[in-house]
């Protein structure tokens, strides 16, 4: 065999390894290719929800946290509740001792029937009084009348006897009178001044009576002042009693809404001082997103508009909610500690503006306090 013709073997040999490198070069191309495509596809979606959308990962789940305190201060009896319980309006949260209270209330009670009793007794008394003097007063107005009439009656009798009286000492001087008419008129005379001295006594006695029986008829008048003074004293002591009933229902601690226990602070048998906090807990189902966004972003958002939520805890599942509410200040307003800029340099920082974004529970899947991320379609 010839150099030629081993040489030509040996190009024969080499182009199907040039056809597998050629080939093995334009797959990679063509990888590449699909690699840039899909970069710039995904670039083009970004863009576009930046466009179309606005973005921020400054946000949370809240809910209301409710701080259930003791009114009142005390020894806890009974703490029933632990933290992941489950409570319903009205379920049992704490009993604080009451022993001392109860028994103030109790006192207090027996007072306030003391006083009914009281009460009672006055009303039953002013009856009898009324029953009593209602009678005598107008057996009394009556005698009176009675007696003024024959005072009036022996007044004019006695006027008659007066002058027939003159009459006769006048006819006796003159000698015409005997003795006998003359003594009976004058009989006559003093029988009629005793008479009129006897009604006269008769109507003062009435009177008097009269004015004993107005007297009973004003003691009526003092009842009923003294039974309405005993009513206010009821009243007042009434008032305490149930102000000691509601302090008394005060050592039974209960929940004024359902919802979890997150978290609680005592436990039975210790001492709680008032307003002290028990526990915190929050109603599961009632949950929103606080989310602060850039000023320069305020422009596109609309109260009701489309949100996307993104957990961070549940990177797979996309949320959805409602644009409740837009704020009306920059979160910076809230600051305890103002921004002052005493060195004159300033450097511009972009404020934020608190939203709430309304949120349905799903399966108590959503928690307060996660991180999330909001899309708002505008």
């Amino acid at each position: 065999m010839t150099t030629e013709q081993a040489t030509a073997e040996i190009a024969e040999d080499l182009d199907p390894a040039r056809d597998e490198a050629s080939k093995g070069t334009g797959g990679r191309r063509v990888l590449i290719a699909l690699v840039m495509l899909l970069v710039l596809g995904l670039l083009g979606y970004w863009l576009y929800q930046r466009s179309t959308h606005v973005y921020s990962d400054d946000a949370r789940i809240a809910a209301t946290m409710i701080n259930a305190s003791s009114k009142i201060g005390g020894w806890v009896v009974e703490f029933p509740v632990s933290r992941g319980d489950r409570l319903e309006p009205g379920d049992l949260i704490a009993v604080m001792d009451s022993r001392e209270t109860g028994l103030i209330h109790r006192q207090l009670q027996a007072r306030l029937s003391a006083m009914d009793a009281k009460i009672d007794r006055g009303r039953a008394e002013m009856r009898m009084v009324r029953q009593q003097t209602s009678g005598s007063y107008q057996a009394a107005q009556s005698q009176l009348s009675a007696v003024q009439a024959a005072l009036a009656s022996s007044e004019s009798d006695r006027e008659y006897k007066t002058a027939e009286w003159q009459r006769a000492q006048s006819l006796r001087k003159k000698k015409i009178l005997s003795q006998h008419d003359w003594e009976i008129a004058r009989n006559a005379y003093k029988q009629s001044e005793q008479a009129t001295q006897q009604a006269s006594a008769q109507v003062a006695s009435a009177r008097a009576r009269l004015i004993e029986a107005e007297a009973a008829q004003a003691r009526i008048a003092v009842l009923e002042g003294e039974l309405k003074s005993l009513r206010f004293q009821r009243d007042s002591l009434a008032l305490e009693v149930e102000q000691k009933g509601v302090n008394l229902a005060d050592h039974r601690i209960t929940a004024s809404i359902g919802g979890l226990v997150d978290k609680t602070f005592i436990d039975a048998g210790e001492f709680v001082m008032p307003g002290q906090r028990l526990l915190i807990m929050h109603d599961p189902d009632i949950i929103w997103v606080d989310a602060n966004i850039k000023e320069t972003q305020v422009r596109y958002l609309q109260v009701d508009q489309r949100v996307e939520v993104n957990v961070d805890a549940y990177p797979d599942k996309v949320f959805t909610g409602r644009l409740e509410s837009i704020g009306n200040a920059a979160t910076s307003q809230f600051s305890l500690l103002p921004s002052a800029n005493p060195s004159g340099n300033f450097t511009k920082v972009t404020q934020r503006i608190p939203v709430r974004i309304s949120l349905q529970q799903e399966a108590g899947l959503l928690k307060p306090g996660m991180m999330v991320e909001v899309a708002i379609e505008h």
